[in-house]
């Protein structure tokens, strides 16, 4: 792991997200936003929209991701939980938190969405390698949990994807040296399983709007460890549709 890779990097990012692009995104957000608050399908409306405005495939991903309806954020913001962790199980979407993580660390696109989470663009699609910033997320999960004292973490990892049983050994390895109980699954059925729980750290929207409480955990770790992260900020886009 001694290559220097950047999760998540496109180059085409610097002309598919530049200020202006930007700008016509949060006009086409709130396009998709007035749509889905009214029973649109978000699939069905994004394709719209991003037709409308000819949006590139990446830039058409982060509306599906960024952009949530009013119902779904008020749903999902009334179950997040902030305090309060101390001697709790956590229960950890494995993948879907370093892979954030590892991106954040790469210095590559993010967005802030609109139900408060952050999520990323990398679409790995099945296939994982650890990379040079594995251990740097991983590390940073085991110091945020740890400064809450919690009781126990459980990750939760999905086996069809490439290189899980290489990862629970990292996880393992790493936060051995911390003061709280680890166990990592690696399982085919991770959504349903974490759909059923409480404090759950994940930013996967069907988890969200079935689990029975969840932590925002990236967001905090990648403020304290990263600053004023320069997000593509579409949570901001909330206009009264």
């Amino acid at each position: 792991m001694s290559k220097v890779v950047k999760r998540g990097f496109v180059p085409s990012d610097d002309v598919e997200f530049s200020e202006e692009a930007v700008k016509t995104l949060c006009t086409a957000g709130n396009d998709l936003k007035y749509l889905i608050n009214r029973g649109y399908h978000l699939k069905g409306a994004s394709v719209f929209v991003g037709n409308h405005f000819m949006l590139s495939e990446r830039q058409r991903l982060a509306l599906a991701r960024g952009i949530s309806s009013d119902n779904s954020i008020k749903f999902r913001k009334e179950k997040e939980i902030t305090t309060g962790f101390e001697n709790k199980i956590i229960h950890i979407d494995g993948f879907n938190t370093i892979i954030t993580l590892e991106v954040a660390f790469s210095d590559s696109l993010l967005l802030k969405c609109m139900d408060g989470t952050i999520r990323d663009l990398a679409a790995l699609r099945g296939t994982y390698r650890l990379i040079d910033k594995t251990d740097d997320a991983i590390e940073s999960i085991g110091k945020q949990l740890e400064n809450n004292k919690i009781d126990k973490a459980v990750f939760y990892l999905d086996a069809p994807v490439s290189n899980s049983g290489r990862l629970k050994v990292r996880i393992l390895d790493i936060l051995s040296r911390y003061n709280f109980d680890v166990e990592v699954e690696v399982i085919n059925n991770v959504d349903s399983v974490l759909s059923e729980l409480d404090y759950v750290v994940t930013s996967d929207a069907i988890i969200l709007d079935k689990c029975i409480s969840w932590i925002n955990l990236t967001e905090k770790i990648i403020k304290e460890e990263k600053g004023d992260y320069g997000y593509i900020d579409l949570s901001l886009n909330q206009s009264a549709y």
